[in-house]
């Protein structure tokens, strides 16, 4: 028996028990469209952490002054960071963008009204480092920067507290014995997991902040950015060298600075989602096993059934081998067209899925091609036994069964 009359055999030995046929691949569908779905939800929510770590600062870190853990009044030799370096910083290829940081509370007043606040002064970059844009007026430019401008950007808390439903840019307010022109209001970000509220802040030109409000010439911190949170690492190591290098440290002089970033929470995530994508996938797989088991089931039904048949193609000249491969086609062909069906079972579901959750999803091709292969493997293993049970057959004894 050729390889062609063999899937011809077992085709017509499939379609002669439809609902039977139809009932055995079920195990499969179920359990390669399972995997599918699991996998793609459980990449989507990654993808979805991933992209809101990135908006905020996922892909960002900042270089400190002193010591990790230590307060800077605490050093022996405190280091100080300077604009300088963050311009030094800029020039390496990995960073897309630098940002100094001076913070102090201060009292913001307007008319009657005060309001005590965070005031933060930064450089334009500091929107783009932090994907955090205004959504009334605009941000203060390069040359707010270099000419020490009196101009300031209110968040959604402060402006709210001092001007109420009132519009706030164009109008000016007093911090620290200085008139600033307010020039746009920041979008809202909410509190942080900790509950501090990130829009209590005022955002001023970090020149300006240290001519008006502290009276220094280094910066507390530098923020910075790269395109993406996997070059974190490199540019790290890149800026330790460069401010070594810069501030003329000896080889065995211990930095007086640390850079501080979520790769290390980012990271933790993205492996505890990596493991629940392996979880949820291995007990989906638990389907496929079971389905597999139904397949040889019905096969061992299906070598019962056609024993005597089994007998007559033996007789008019089948070798075990040609007994043994049509039993093992018809296995596979039910396996096949169970991954196949689960195949598209499992992407139209994880499609219809998120459009009513509004969950992203990401459908895994090597995934689907795992569950696939792994759905014809089930059919040759499961279908193995029955094969080599129907092929060692005796065609006497075949013949006479009724």
């Amino acid at each position: 028996m050729n390889p062609l009359s063999a899937f011809k055999v077992a085709y017509r030995a499939i379609e002669s028990n439809k609902i039977r046929s139809i009932l055995t691949t079920l195990g499969i569908i179920i359990g390669v469209a399972a995997v599918i779905s699991l996998v793609a939800v459980t990449q989507g929510a990654e993808k979805m952490i991933e992209d809101q770590l990135a908006s905020l600062g996922g892909s960002s870190f900042i270089v400190k002054t002193g010591k990790r853990g230590v307060g800077p009044g605490s050093q022996e030799k405190a280091y100080i960071l300077t604009p300088k370096d963050a311009e030094a910083i800029k020039e390496l290829d990995i960073v897309t963008h630098v940002s100094p940081l001076i913070d102090l509370g201060q009292q913001i007043i307007w008319g009657n009204q005060d309001w005590y606040t965070l005031i933060l002064g930064v450089a334009p970059d500091f929107v783009y480092i932090n994907d955090w844009f205004p959504d009334r007026g605009s941000f203060f430019n390069n040359q707010d920067v270099a000419g020490t401008a009196r101009v300031c950007v209110l968040g959604k808390t402060v402006a709210s507290n001092l001007f109420g439903s009132e519009n706030p840019v164009g109008q000016t307010v007093r911090i620290n014995k200085s008139i600033f022109s307010v020039i746009g209001v920041m979008s809202s970000l909410g509190q942080t997991s900790g509950g501090r509220d990130q829009d209590d802040v005022v955002l001023i030109p970090f020149t300006t902040f240290q001519k008006r409000i502290k009276a220094i010439d280094n910066v507390e911190s530098i923020s910075v950015s790269v395109r993406s949170s996997e070059e974190i690492p490199i540019a790290e190591t890149q800026i330790i060298n460069l401010l070594r290098e810069r501030h003329r440290f000896g080889a065995d002089e211990e930095d007086n600075f640390y850079i501080r970033s979520q790769l290390s929470i980012i990271n933790r995530i993205f492996a505890i989602s990596r493991i629940m994508t392996i979880l949820l996938a291995s007990v989906a797989s638990i389907s496929l096993i079971v389905g597999g088991i139904g397949i040889m089931n019905v096969m061992l039904v299906s070598v019962s059934e056609r024993t005597r048949e089994i007998g007559i193609r033996m007789a008019v000249g089948a070798r075990e081998k040609d007994i043994m491969v049509q039993f093992l086609i018809e296995s596979v062909m039910l396996s096949l067209a169970g991954g196949a069906i689960g195949v598209l079972v499992g992407i139209i579901g994880s499609q219809v899925a998120s459009y009513f959750t509004n969950w992203p999803v990401v459908i895994s091709f090597s995934a689907a091609l795992l569950a696939f292969s792994v759905a014809a493997i089930i059919g040759i293993f499961f279908g193995i036994y029955p094969a080599r049970k129907a092929s060692k057959l005796d065609p006497i004894e075949a013949l006479r069964y009724e």
